[in-house]
């Protein structure tokens, strides 16, 4: 069940993330997952402590400081995947 969750919420923050940063029609369902999930964590890494504001970290389930981090991971992710694309 921690996987469907993982999953359920790595999607809601991806899209968001993706809306927010208006990649949402060059990218999928799949990559909207995995963009949650990895912005997830990046969140959990780049702001630590700060994270356990509300009680919950990044990617600990379906809660509202979780979905917050998660998207502010992605869109922190995202930033970094478009300014690598420009680059190259």
């Amino acid at each position: 069940m921690g996987w469907i969750i993982t999953i359920l919420v790595g999607a809601l923050c991806g899209w968001l993330a993706s809306m927010i940063m208006k990649t949402d029609a060059q990218q999928g369902a799949v990559a909207n997952i995995l963009i949650g999930i990895v912005g997830s964590i990046l969140a959990s890494f780049l702001f630590g402590n700060m994270l356990h504001l509300g009680g919950d970290v990044a990617g600990s389930g379906f809660s509202f400081w979780s979905i917050v981090w998660g998207v502010v991971g992605s869109v922190v992710l995202i930033a970094i995947l478009k300014a690598l694309r420009v680059l190259r």
